[in-house]
């Protein structure tokens, strides 16, 4: 047969507030409660606005420096001869081509180098 419970035990019941192990369970805890509460403060909205302004104001930064590239003629031949001698795909030829200013030799001498 079963066991006999405690008279304070309940089946079916469960302590909604049971203690955590850790204190990282704790934080988590404590973390998911306040994600419920309704706050009306104004000043973390100016501060998640300031946050979300610097953001902006640096994609902006970085778009600029990507508009600052060059443009590289590359040379349809030289690009095979990559494909061919690296066994690379003709997007990846292409590109060390323009890093390496056009130059077949160039770009041949800096995928060895770097290649692993």
């Amino acid at each position: 047969m079963a066991e006999p419970q405690p008279a304070d035990v309940h089946e079916g019941a469960a302590d909604p507030h049971a203690p955590t192990g850790t204190a990282e369970d704790r934080k988590a805890a404590a973390a998911l409660s306040t994600l419920d509460v309704q706050e009306d403060s104004g000043a973390k909205k100016e501060v998640d606005k300031n946050a979300l302004d610097k953001a902006i104001k640096g994609l902006d930064i970085k778009d600029k420096k990507g508009e600052e590239k060059k443009t590289v003629k590359v040379e349809p031949a030289d690009v095979n001869l990559l494909v061919a001698e690296l066994e690379v795909s003709k997007q990846k030829a292409t590109e060390l081509l323009r890093v390496n200013e056009g130059d077949a030799v160039k770009a041949i001498t800096a995928f060895v180098t770097v290649a692993p």
